[in-house]
Parts: C-alpha cells; sequence; structure tokens
C-alpha cells in the first residue's frame, strides 16, 4: 500500500484545487442545521419542537433542492445556476436573523433549497476530471475530507456560537458561502469531460426511463441505509454516554470514529480490489449489531465502534463510483443531486425511528434499531436488483 494512487489522481490538472476548494466552500454546510436551531432556542427562546421543525425544513428544502439544482446544471451549465441560486441563497441567509418565526421556518427551506449542493457538485467535478479507473481514490479523498469536515465544522460552529452568537454565526455562513459562490462562478470547473461534451453538445437529456435503471434506485436505497446507520449511531451513542452519565466523553468517542472512518476510506482507495457499495453498507449494519452489548463504559463503546466506522467512508466513496459510473453525462447534475435527497432521506428517517427505539426500550437497543433500518432500505435494494429487467429500445 502507498500513496502512489493518490498522487495520481491529484496530479490530474484541476483535481487538487477543485477538491480543496469544494471542502472549504462545504464547511460551513456541516454547522447549517446545528446553527439555526440554536437560533431558535437561544436568540428566539422557543421550544425543541419548534427547533426540530426548523430542521426539517432546511433537510427538506436540500432533498428538494438538490435534484433541480443538478438538472439546471445540466441543461444550462455551471454558471447561471450558480448566480441565480448563490444569490437567493444569500439574500435568505441575510434575512434569517431579522424574520419572525413562521418566516424563519419558510427561509430556512429556501436557504436550504437554492443552496448549491457542493457534495453533490464536487462528485460530479470528479466525474468530469478523472478517468473511471481512477475514481475510487478520488471518491475516498472526497469522502475522507467531507468526514473531516465533520469534525471540525461543528466544532468551530459550537466555538463561534458560544464566543459570540447564533445569529453572528448565521451571517457568516451566509457571508462564507457567498464568497464561495463568486470564486465558483469565477473558476467554472467543468461538470462534463471533452470527450462527453464532443458527443452530446446541445445538453440533450434523455428520456428517464433510459438512465433511471434499477440498478440505479438499488445504489440510492443503500446510500439511504447507509446514511440511516451512520445518523443513529450518532443519536444512540449520544443516548448511551447521557444515561451513564459520561457525556463529557462524546468528543473522545466521536473523534475516534471519525479517524477509523478516515483510516478505513484511505485503505479502500489504495487496494486493488475492493467490496461492493451494498457489501460495504451489509457489513457496516450487521457489525453495529453487536455494539448494543458494549454500553457499560464508554471505552469499550468506542472500541466497539470502530469496525463498522472503518466501512463508513469506503461505502459512501463506492456509492459516489456507482452513481458516476451509471448516470449519463447529460444527466449526472442531476443524478448526482437525487444521490444527495437518498442521504438526506436516510438521515431524517433515522431520528424518529431511533429514537423511538431508545424511548420505548433502551438507549443501547438504538443501535439495534439504526442498524436493522440499514437493513431493511439495503433489503429494498436487492429487491430492485432482482427486479432488473431487459434494456428497452428506444425509438
Amino acid at each position: 500500500m502507498s500513496f502512489r494512487k493518490y498522487q495520481r489522481v491529484l496530479a490530474i490538472p484541476r483535481v487538487l484545487p477543485a477538491t480543496l476548494f469544494m471542502f472549504v466552500a462545504g464547511l460551513p454546510l456541516t454547522i447549517m442545521t446545528l446553527t439555526l436551531s440554536l437560533h431558535v432556542l437561544n436568540e428566539m427562546h422557543r421550544g425543541y419542537l419548534d427547533a426540530g421543525v426548523v430542521g426539517t425544513a432546511t433537510a427538506l428544502g436540500f432533498a428538494v433542492g438538490s435534484p433541480l439544482l443538478g438538472r439546471k446544471i445540466d441543461r444550462h451549465g455551471l454558471r447561471p445556476v450558480v448566480a441565480v441560486c448563490g444569490t437567493l441563497s444569500t439574500v435568505a441567509w441575510m434575512l434569517l436573523p431579522l424574520v419572525s418565526y413562521p418566516v424563519y421556518v419558510c427561509l430556512a427551506f429556501v436557504a436550504g433549497m437554492f443552496t448549491v449542493p457542493t457534495g453533490s457538485l464536487a462528485r460530479q467535478f470528479v466525474a468530469s476530471l478523472v478517468p473511471e479507473d481512477k475514481r475510487r481514490p478520488a471518491y475516498s479523498l472526497n469522502m475522507m475530507l467531507m468526514e473531516l469536515g465533520f469534525v471540525i465544522g461543528p466544532a468551530t460552529g459550537i466555538f463561534l456560537i458560544t464566543r459570540y452568537s447564533a445569529t453572528a454565526t448565521i451571517v457568516g455562513i451566509g457571508l462564507w458561502r457567498a464568497l464561495s459562490y463568486i470564486v465558483l462562478y469565477k473558476l467554472n470547473w467543468p461538470t462534463r469531460s471533452i470527450d462527453e461534451v464532443a458527443q452530446d453538445p446541445n445538453r440533450v437529456r434523455p428520456k428517464l426511463r433510459t438512465w433511471m435503471s434499477a440498478r440505479l434506485l438499488s445504489v440510492m436505497f443503500v446510500s439511504a441505509g447507509a446514511l440511516f446507520v451512520l445518523y443513529g449511531t450518532e443519536l444512540a451513542l449520544i443516548a448511551v454516554l447521557r444515561e451513564n452519565g459520561e457525556i463529557a466523553f462524546t468528543g473522545y468517542v466521536i473523534a475516534s470514529m471519525s479517524v477509523a472512518s478516515i483510516v478505513g476510506g484511505f485503505v479502500h482507495g489504495i487496494v486493488h480490489r475492493s467490496w461492493s457499495q451494498a457489501q460495504l453498507a451489509l457489513a457496516m449494519s450487521l457489525l453495529l449489531l453487536p455494539v448494543a452489548l458494549f454500553d457499560g463504559v464508554w471505552w469499550w463503546l468506542l472500541l466497539a465502534l470502530l469496525p463498522t466506522n472503518l466501512l463508513c467512508t469506503p461505502t459512501l466513496a463506492a456509492g459516489s463510483e456507482a452513481v458516476a459510473k451509471l448516470a449519463p453525462s447529460s444527466v449526472r447534475g442531476e443524478v448526482m443531486g437525487l444521490h444527495d435527497s437518498a442521504y438526506r432521506i436516510g438521515q431524517t428517517l433515522s431520528a424518529p425511528l431511533v429514537g423511538f427505539a431508545i424511548d420505548s426500550f433502551s438507549p443501547a437497543m438504538g443501535f439495534v434499531a439504526a442498524a436493522c433500518g440499514g437493513l431493511v432500505l439495503i433489503g429494498m435494494a436487492a429487491l430492485c436488483n432482482l427486479w432488473i429487467s431487459e434494456p428497452r429500445r428506444v425509438v
């Protein structure tokens, strides 16, 4: 094993600056929901239910907006979408601290809907810049940076909110994103390769039935299942540590989980052959089941969570690689956006269902619920694979 595969990918023109820029530009998104919710709690002096409604509105905005914005990028190119959506999103962020709660909820939806999806756009850049046989290390690197962002972002966000206020942090997020849009508009990286542009210069959108295959739906279900497992695991972890009076060790456990995930992603990117997305997600879910038996002491819990988290980044990277392979270049933005929406759906489903298991049984049962939810969605993906039919002739 060596860094050589990563060196070859980063040596491709524009890959390194695009990867680093999208990482930096996406950092505010890791604290978006947290900041909006804490503004409701601290500055508006409302309850957790109201804060949860704002979080749901933001997630719905992302889920609706990602495929729509991706489709517009496919049709019109990057610059027009960045100009229009960047302006609308920035205006929404600037107005958020000034409005009443009902308008705040609507603006949170608008801010989510018109936020240019950094994650799916970064994966689109990889698909357009990196040859197919080199995409595994490219997507592994992308997902490792995303994992790192979810370590840096929330810690920085909590510091800013406690040091200043949630209102000031909201304004900071809006300004950061506005600057990112200006730079992205200026750089205008390609979303399709030169060969893909030559094959379809008019950006003709193929009919839905020609690309929305059962195999692609399968990848979406597995992706939703992976996020169900990941977010359910974090919720169950916090519940267990709180029940044991060890909430102060949360940071140590989550940091260890992130390191394990990054290590797993690094190995996934350099091995000659790796498991498929479905195999990785299945193993990740099954390895989470026995974690419920190690809820007594925080460091036992930490060790028990390491195996499943080693597969976190590889699972996400394999999903991105599969989507890039299955999506025609003329609808790649839309498909990448749908992939983002699948992530959001898995995340949104996880919180209430895992929370119900924690409240009804015990905090440790949250791990079982997270694993079972992931297995159900992976099972639905398997049904999609069984449903694959012969391709139709398009007239």
